[in-house]
């Protein structure tokens, strides 16, 4: 029998807290030779239970501080473009995998549960918010608690650019990444259906009651969230 293979552990930050339950962990990702960029995953804890979304594969020593600090027992992806680790948490953890319906990116995954508006959040006091026009998947997920969004690629608050090598930084600056909270704009462009908007989840996606974000790439913004992404929905569909 053909042993799996799995994408290595990139250079990542150890796991850091956000709030009691919630961590993060800054890590990188390799997108083609000579071009890698920084990526997140967030983990919450219930219990001895933990909740990986967006998995992230660790170094040994930051694994074992995860594995001693709960028991994985699901694994979360928010995108359709993410995924690259998600196999290797399933076999390695015997955890469960939830994601989408209509998976394009990494679809050998078969998923456990489906993520729709109505599934049951991994804690209490959450719930899943769904881009419903977006041609390809893409979630978020809600903490009331915290007023905590945690997005995938739709919304990104870069602040510098950790992780990321200069030919991929010159590749994204042209792609319209800057060093601010923004909407992806190759995200926007790939999801958005011919003669439509994404305006209509945006403004839905406002109603939430956030005021801190964090996303599958960039770093956690704390505070004024909701209020910083009105004003930029504002001006990118330029209403």
């Amino acid at each position: 029998m053909t042993k799996k293979q799995y994408a290595p552990a990139y250079k990542h930050q150890p796991i850091g807290r956000l709030f009691e339950n919630v961590y993060w962990v800054h890590g990188s990702v390799k997108m083609a030779p000579g071009m890698t960029t920084n990526r997140n995953m967030v983990i919450l804890k219930h219990q001895n239970e933990l909740f990986l979304i967006n998995p992230i594969r660790l170094n040994k020593e930051e694994e074992n501080k995860l594995k001693a600090l709960g028991n994985i027992k699901a694994i979360y992806r928010l995108g359709d473009f993410h995924g690259l680790d998600d196999q290797y948490y399933i076999d390695t953890f015997a955890c469960e995998f939830f994601c989408q319906e209509g998976q394009t990116t990494y679809p050998k995954q078969k998923a456990d549960h489906f993520i729709t508006s109505k599934s049951k959040a991994p804690i209490k006091n959450a719930e899943f918010f769904i881009f419903s026009k977006a041609l390809f998947p893409e979630a978020a997920l809600f903490l009331r608690d915290q007023k905590l969004l945690i997005t995938t690629d739709s919304i990104q608050n870069w602040t510098d650019w950790s992780f990321t090598t200069f030919p991929a930084k010159i590749l994204l600056f042209c792609m319209g990444f800057k060093t601010k909270l923004l909407i992806g704009k190759p995200w926007l462009k790939r999801v958005t259906p011919k003669n439509e908007s994404m305006l209509e989840d945006f403004e839905s996606l406002l109603k939430l009651d956030f005021e801190n974000l964090i996303a599958a790439h960039g770093k956690p913004l704390l505070g004024e969230a909701r209020t910083r992404l009105n004003e930029i929905v504002k001006a990118e569909f330029q209403i």
